[in-house]
């Protein structure tokens, strides 16, 4: 009865770490994101990435909202050919992330600053998916603004 306790109770334990471990992942994939992008790293920038992921953010005119896409080899790109005097800083203020199996979603709020100036906040809503070489980002949309930041 003893064995059965114990071996049920680690079974427990054992589940709980492995649903952290996850999370804990999909989240180290999002800040080696913006650490190569505040390095101007754009082989750490791409990895992150899986090759055919999706980009966009939404933008907000007088004719309401739309989504924007981009290529993200071409975000890559014009991180990579930033100015090198240019700091570029998203700071995450928070992580909510969902872990199912192979999905992950994540929705992390943030404030972006260039060279230590506030630029715009908003959210980012990722996707990702654990391939064979780990969590990949297959789809990020994110939403821009100057006020009403939290």
């Amino acid at each position: 009865m003893k064995k059965l306790f114990v071996f049920s109770l680690l079974a427990l334990i054992s589940s709980s770490i492995q649903a952290q471990t996850a999370e804990e992942e999909v989240k180290a994939v999002i800040e080696s994101l913006f650490d190569g992008m505040r390095a101007k790293n754009t082989e750490m920038i791409a990895s992150a990435f899986d090759p055919k992921a999706l980009m966009q953010t939404i933008v907000v005119s007088e004719n309401g909202a739309e989504t924007r896409s981009n290529a993200v080899q071409d975000f890559v790109a014009r991180i990579g050919q930033s100015p090198a005097e240019t700091q570029l800083d998203e700071r995450i203020t928070d992580y909510q992330i969902k872990v199912d199996g192979d999905l992950a979603s994540a929705w992390t709020p943030y404030e972006f600053y260039v060279n230590g100036e506030f630029s715009h906040c908003g959210v980012n809503s990722f996707q990702l998916v654990r391939m064979a070489e780990g969590w990949k980002i297959v789809y990020i949309i994110d939403t821009r603004r100057k006020e009403d930041c939290v």
